[in-house]
């Protein structure tokens, strides 16, 4: 049984679905942020702290890997305790790593409060997406998941460039410090303007959990440390076969167990497998391709990071005008036609950047690429949410938000981490055109994930328009600012 929002007066609603979109976008956008935008300032960051190059590296990748591996113990924390409440301390946590990360008077220490800001924004990003789907009506919900999609995708994109202008203009701290007001103004606005919802005499599944999180933890570290310590290397076998094991063990137990963490029956739905495989691979191709071009266009081009950053802007700006389209017009005609446009443009435009490569090509030479795939990664994102949401009862919305951009994380580590390897094996970082002899064939593979994502989506089953949640059977109602206790009931009004 699940908590639900009641339905409000007209007015009422529209201020509901204002502050909703607000502040989950807001939460997400700082989350997605901090995925990359610590990236361009890893050299001024040594200089400061110290520390080799695998301690930086690992400034990336403790985010990384605690964001991957606690997205779905983080939903299935809110639907066990209240979306809003959880929600509103995840924003509280990730606020409070931001300053620790800040005030790092040492390398170590900013890799520990790194892995505690990825706690955080595990927390943050699911439950934003279950919020704002309780928050906003079925015929509505397309366009303010556009929305959300669009600020989301602008802010994995946007990190170099955000990354680059502090450090160039502030310091580094800067970096963490921006993120303070914004996670101090949000925690208590999100617990007044959003409704709690829950899933009413809900049990957290400790085993389930224990499993999926070991298991997500040993392939993402074996894909992380795959490229610098070699695919074959004792460690990163140990870590890929022994976390792929545990996994399955997770399978096993999930499929016995009373009460799952996630159902394996959400996996026999071919919308809801065929929307997390396609968004698995988008994420190796277009995560892959983000972390390489930003290279490229510094190390070969010779721009600065806020220069590259400003270049960037083709890409990383389109989502902000295409997604809310992308997402009424998913509201219209169904969100499947509109992410595989998505994707296809995203392989048309990885094929035709793969094509100009070279490393004197023009800015002028490489804009049709950049744009096409903002585009659509625009169109990807706007209505792929709200598939999701559409694809599994109410009562399991939460638990689908947290599979879902898990798997988006851990396609992200792949990407990264193959694409880089294809890179190294085949090019490096000698001369220009060494570079690009690498470049070239690690775009061709990330092409070649987005056109697999396209043809996952084909396989999808067509919906006119996405239908409206199932309500779990005498849901309950928990109206914005009402403190409902899970297992109490409180009458939905009947219109």
């Amino acid at each position: 049984m699940s908590t639900v929002n009641p339905p409000s007066p007209g007015g009422e609603t529209k201020r509901v679905v204002f502050w909703a979109i607000l502040t989950t976008s807001l939460a997400s956008f700082m989350a997605g942020l901090d995925n990359l935008v610590i990236i361009t300032a890893l050299p001024t960051i040594r200089e400061k702290l110290g520390g080799s190059l695998t301690d930086l590296e690992w400034t990336v990748n403790a985010y990384t890997l605690s964001f991957a591996v606690l997205m779905m113990f983080g939903a299935a924390l809110g639907d066990r305790f209240g979306r809003r409440k959880v929600f509103s301390l995840g924003l509280l946590l990730f606020t409070a790593a931001s300053a620790a990360a800040a005030l790092a008077p040492g390398i170590n220490e900013l890799v520990a409060a790194r892995a505690v800001q990825g706690v955080g924004a595990a927390i943050i990003m699911p439950l934003s997406v279950t919020l704002l789907t309780a928050a906003v009506p079925a015929e509505k919900r397309g366009a303010a998941l556009g929305i959300w999609g669009a600020v989301n995708g602008l802010s994995i994109a946007a990190g170099p460039l955000v990354g680059g202008a502090i450090v160039e203009h502030l310091s580094w701290q800067w970096i963490f410090w921006l993120n303070v007001p914004i996670g101090l103004a949000l925690a208590p606005l999100s617990f007044r303007k959003l409704a709690e919802s829950r899933i009413a005499h809900s049990r957290l599944d400790a085993v389930g959990t224990a499993l999926a999180s070991l298991g997500l933890f040993g392939i993402v570290l074996g894909l992380i440390k795959g490229h610098g310590d070699g695919w074959t290397s004792p460690q990163v076998l140990g870590a890929l076969i022994g976390g792929t094991a545990v996994m399955a063990l997770f399978v096993v137990w999930e499929n016995r167990t009373e009460h799952p963490m996630v159902p394996m029956r959400m996996f026999r739905n071919r919308a809801f497998t065929a929307i997390n495989l396609a968004g698995a691979l988008m994420s190796v191709g277009m995560f892959g391709a983000i972390f390489l071009m930003t290279q490229f266009l510094q190390n070969i081009q010779g721009y600065t990071a806020m220069q590259a950053g400003v270049r960037l802007l083709a890409w990383t700006a389109m989502p902000m005008v295409v997604a809310p389209i992308g997402g009424m017009v998913s509201d219209r005609i169904g969100g499947k036609p509109v992410v595989t446009l998505g994707l296809a443009m995203m392989t048309a435009g990885m094929v035709y950047w793969a094509f100009v490569l070279e490393p004197d090509v023009s800015y002028a030479a490489q804009l049709p690429s950049l744009m096409i795939c903002g585009a659509g990664m625009a169109l990807f994102y706007a209505p792929l949410m709200n598939l999701t949401m559409g694809s599994v009862a109410e009562h399991e919305q939460g638990i689908a938000s947290g599979v879902t951009a898990a798997t988006r994380e851990v396609g992200a580590a792949l990407g990264v981490a193959l694409l880089a390897s294809i890179f190294s094996a085949n090019g490096g970082y000698a001369s220009p055109r060494d570079f690009v002899d690498g470049l070239v064939p690690a775009m061709w593979v990330g092409a070649v994930a987005v056109a697999l994502a396209t043809f996952s989506m084909l396989l999808a089953p067509s919906r006119r328009r996405a239908a409206a949640p199932t309500r779990a059977p005498h849901a309950q109602a928990a109206p914005a600012g009402q403190h409902t206790p899970a297992g109490e009931s409180t009458p939905a009004p009947q219109h």
